[in-house]
C-alpha cells in the first residue's frame, strides 16, 4: 500500500498524532489529540479522461440537436401517403391532422406488389390518409376518392363528411378513368381493418359491391389472399415494428414518470428505512418478495400473451370482426418474453432455495451498514441529488431518442413501374408521377442512434459512480473514527466527500464509469467460458484435447488477471486515498486478494441480497407498469401502444437504475467497511483495531471458515 492507510483517513493512534496538518474531527474522540479525517493534500486525477468526458457531452448535445432538427416523432406511429405527407400531421398538403390511417386505394396495385415477378412496390401504391378504414356497403357500391382539389370544389371537411366519396361529382372523363382504376375515385370492394394505423385488406370481397362494379363496366379486380398477405407484410415488417416500439415509449411517458421515476424513489427510501430498523428480517423479506414479484410479472405476461384469461394483446385498433384473427411480431415477441420469464421464474425459485443456508452470513454485515446509516443519516437522502440530475437527463434523452429514430428524410422513390393516375390539378391522367414516398435512413443516422444509446449508458454509469464515491468517502470517515461520531458527522462527511469528488476525482469517475460495467460483464462471460472448458477438458482424453484446454485456460487466466484490477471497489480507494482510477483499482484488488478467505463468502452473499433487493424494486415497478398499461387509455385510439413489452422493460430499467442509486448506500457501506477492515487488519498484524465488534465477529477468519464448512 505504500504506507499505513490510517494516516490518510480517520483516527490512527500512532501515526496521526504527529500529523499537525490534518483537519480535526471534533471533540468526541477518545484516541488522543491531533487525530483527523481525510486529508486534503491531494490533486486532480485522470484529467485526460475528464476532458474526454466533456467532449462526449458536447458530442451528445450536437447529436441530439441533429435529431431535434430533422426528426418528427409522428413518423414512428403513422405512415406516408402518396404525396409524402405523414398521416396525422397538420403541416401536410392538405392538412391531414385528423386523418391518421393510411389506406391503399387500388387493390390491384396491392396484389401486384405481392407478386415476385412484378416490378410494382407497395411503397409506390397509391395511398391516402383517412379517419378510419372503409368497409363495403351492404346494398350498394361506395367509393373512396382522392383528396379534393382542382375541379373538385369540396373542402376537406366536406369530403370527410361524405365518407370520402364524390363519385357523383365526377365528369365523364373522370368516371371512365375511375372505372379503369386510375382514379380519382376507387371502389371499396374489400373490407379492411385498422392494424397500427394502416388499413389491412381482408381478402374477402363483397359480392354486392363487386357485382355493382362489374355492372358499371369496371376492370377486373383480383380476389386473392395475396392482397391480405402483402398489406400485412408491410405493416408487420421489422422496421415498422421497431418504430412502433420506440413510439410506445413516447405514448407511455406518464407510466415512465410514475412507475420508472416516482415509484422506485419511494420504494428505495422505504427499503433503506427498513434496513435501518428491521435489518434482521430484511434478508428473508427480500427473498420472499422477489419470488412473489417474479411470479406476478410472469402471470401478467401469460395474460397479455393470451395463454391465461381473455384479455390478450391485439394488433387491431378499434373494433373489428371477431372472426378475423390478425397476428403480428409484437405478439410473437410477447410469447417469447413469456417463455423467458417462465425460465427466469424457475431459476429464481431454485436459486432462492440454494442460498437459504447462506443468507444468515450477510445479516451481520447488513447490521453494520444499518448502523452506519443510522449514524450518518444524510446517506439516506444524498442519492436524491443524483436522482434528480438523472431525471433531468433522462427527460432530455428520451425526447432526443424519439426525434433521432424519426430523423430519416422523406424522399420520393425511384421506381420503374408503369402506372397512370388521374391528376386533379392537371385535369387529366398522368403517367409520369407513379412513384411514392419513403423515409430513408442514411448510415450516419444509425451511427448517431448508436452513439446516443452509448451516451445514455455512460452518463448513467457516471452519476452512479459519483454517488458511490461520495458514499464511500463518508463511510470510510465513519469507520476510521472508531464509531466515535461527533455532531458534525451526519452531514459534514457527505458534504466533504462530495467536495473532494467535484474538485479532484471527476476524471476518475468518468473513466471508471466507462470501463467497470463492461469489464464485469466480460469477467462473468469468461467465468462461464472457463467452466465450459473444464467440462470439455474432463471429457477429452486425447493429447490434442488436453493441450487445447490447457492453452485456453492459460489465455483466460492472463485476461482475467488483467481484468481483476478493474472493479467498482476502485471508487472506495479513490474516495479514501485520492488516487487515480487504475491505481485505486490495483490497491483495492490487492486488499481483497490478501483477505479473500475472510471476506469472500460474506461479500458475495451480501451482494446477492442487495441485487435481489434492487430486482424487487424494479420488478414492482414493472408490475405496476403492467397495471397502468392495461387501462383503457393505452388500449384504444391514439394512445394505444403496440405492446406493453418495451414500456415495461424501460420502466424496469429505470426502476433498477434508481434502486441502484439508493442501494449503493448499503452496498458501498458494506464494501467500504470490508476494505477498511482489510487494511486495518494488515496494519495491525491481522487484528483490526477500528472494526465494530459485530463486524469482527462476522469477518474473523476462524469463525468464518467454521461457518462455511459446517453443515445445515
Amino acid at each position: 500500500m505504500g504506507g499505513p492507510l490510517g494516516a490518510i483517513i480517520g483516527r490512527y493512534p500512532s501515526a496521526a498524532t504527529g500529523g499537525g496538518g490534518e483537519d480535526e474531527l471534533g471533540s468526541g474522540g477518545g484516541g488522543g489529540g491531533g487525530e483527523g479525517i481525510i486529508r486534503h493534500d491531494r490533486r486532480c486525477r485522470d484529467l485526460a479522461f475528464l476532458v474526454l468526458f466533456a467532449a462526449f457531452w458536447v458530442a451528445m448535445i450536437v447529436n441530439s440537436s441533429f435529431g431535434f432538427n430533422q426528426g418528427n416523432p409522428l413518423r414512428l406511429t403513422y405512415e406516408l401517403d402518396y404525396k409524402g405527407n405523414v398521416c396525422g400531421d397538420r403541416h401536410g398538403d392538405p392538412d391531414v391532422h385528423e386523418l391518421d390511417v393510411r389506406y391503399w386505394m387500388d387493390p390491384n396495385q396491392v396484389y401486384q406488389s405481392g407478386l415476385k415477378s412484378s416490378k410494382v412496390n407497395l411503397a409506390d401504391a397509391k395511398a391516402i390518409c383517412l379517419m378510419e378504414c372503409p368497409t363495403p356497403a351492404p346494398d350498394r357500391l361506395n367509393f373512396v376518392c382522392d383528396y379534393p382539389e382542382g375541379d373538385i370544389k369540396l373542402s376537406v371537411d366536406d369530403w370527410i363528411n361524405r365518407d370520402y366519396d364524390y363519385f357523383d361529382f365526377l365528369t365523364p372523363d373522370m368516371r371512365n378513368s375511375s372505372l379503369q382504376l386510375q382514379g380519382p375515385c376507387y371502389p371499396v370492394i374489400f373490407p379492411s381493418v385498422n392494424v397500427y394505423w394502416s388499413c389491412q385488406y381482408i381478402a374477402r370481397a363483397s359480392n354486392v359491391s363487386l357485382k355493382h362494379w362489374l355492372q358499371m363496366g369496371g376492370v377486373n379486380i383480383e380476389e386473392n389472399l395475396l392482397i391480405d398477405k402483402t398489406s400485412h407484410k408491410a405493416v408487420d415488417s421489422r422496421s415498422a415494428v421497431l418504430k412502433r416500439y420506440v413510439a410506445d415509449i413516447g405514448k407511455s411517458w406518464p407510466v415512465l414518470i410514475v412507475c420508472g421515476g416516482l415509484l422506485p424513489l419511494f420504494l428505495s427510501v422505504i427499503w433503506l428505512l427498513m434496513i435501518r430498523y428491521f435489518v434482521a428480517a430484511m434478508t428473508w423479506i427480500t427473498v420472499v418478495l422477489f419470488n412473489a414479484l417474479v411470479i406476478s410479472v410472469t402471470m401478467f405476461c401469460y395474460i397479455k400473451a393470451g395463454w391465461i384469461g381473455n384479455d390478450p394483446l391485439t394488433v387491431v385498433i378499434g373494433e373489428s370482426d371477431p372472426y378475423v384473427h390478425i397476428t403480428g411480431r409484437e405478439i410473437s415477441h410477447l410469447h417469447a418474453a413469456t417463455v423467458l420469464m417462465t425460465i427466469i421464474m424457475i431459476i429464481a425459485f431454485l436459486s432462492s432455495i440454494a442460498i437459504i443456508r447462506r443468507i444468515l452470513i450477510a445479516t451481520p454485515v447488513l447490521k453494520v451498514a444499518a448502523k452506519v446509516i443510522g449514524e450518518v443519516q444524510a446517506l439516506i437522502f444524498f442519492p436524491v441529488v443524483p436522482y434528480f440530475i438523472l431525471a433531468i437527463f433522462y427527460m432530455f434523452w428520451f425526447s432526443a431518442t424519439l426525434h433521432l429514430f424519426s430523423s430519416g428524410q422523406v424522399i420520393r422513390n425511384d421506381c420503374n413501374t408503369d402506372c397512370c393516375s388521374y391528376d386533379l390539378k392537371l385535369g387529366k391522367v398522368n403517367c409520369d408521377n407513379c412513384c411514392g414516398y419513403s423515409i430513408h435512413y442514411t448510415p450516419h443516422i444509425g451511427i448517431a442512434i448508436l452513439f446516443h444509446l452509448f451516451g445514455c449508458y455512460w452518463a448513467t454509469q457516471f452519476f452512479v459512480a459519483c454517488s458511490s464515491t461520495v458514499i464511500a468517502g463518508s463511510v470510510a470517515s465513519y469507520y476510521w473514527a472508531r464509531g466515535e461520531i461527533s455532531h458534525e458527522i451526519p452531514f459534514f462527511t457527505v458534504v466533504s466527500s462530495l467536495k473532494r469528488l467535484l474538485r479532484y476525482s471527476l476524471g476518475s469517475a468518468a473513466i471508471g464509469s466507462l470501463v467497470v460495467s463492461p469489464v464485469e460483464w466480460v469477467r462473468f462471460i469468461l467465468e462461464c467460458f472457463r467452466r465450459k472448458l473444464k467440462l470439455v477438458g474432463s471429457a477429452r482424453e486425447s493429447c490434442f484435447g488436453k493441450m487445447t484446454s490447457s492453452s485456453s485456460q492459460c489465455c483466460l487466466g492472463c485476461i482475467d488477471w488483467t481484468l481483476m484490477s478493474v472493479n467498482r471497489n476502485a471508487y472506495i480507494m479513490i474516495a479514501i486515498t485520492g488516487k487515480g482510477f487504475f491505481k485505486a483499482s490495483v490497491l483495492a484488488t490487492g486488499l481483497i486478494m490478501n483477505n479473500i478467505l475472510r471476506i469472500g463468502k460474506v461479500n458475495v452473499i451480501g451482494d446477492v441480497i442487495l441485487f435481489l433487493g434492487k430486482l424487487c424494486v424494479s420488478l414492482f415497478c414493472a408490475l405496476f407498469a403492467f397495471l397502468m398499461l392495461d387501462t383503457h387509455k393505452y388500449k384504444s385510439a391514439h394512445n394505444k401502444i403496440s405492446s406493453p413489452l418495451v414500456p415495461v422493460l424501460v420502466t424496469w430499467a429505470l426502476g433498477y437504475t434508481v434502486a441502484k442509486l439508493f442501494f449503493a448506500v448499503v452496498e458501498m457501506s458494506i464494501e467500504t467497511i470490508i476494505l477498511s477492515f482489510c487494511q486495518d487488519a494488515e496494519e495491525h498484524q491481522g487484528n483490526a483495531q477500528y472494526a465494530p465488534p459485530l463486524l469482527m465477529e462476522t469477518l474473523d477468519e476462524q469463525s468464518e471458515l467454521q461457518r462455511l464448512t459446517q453443515g445445515p
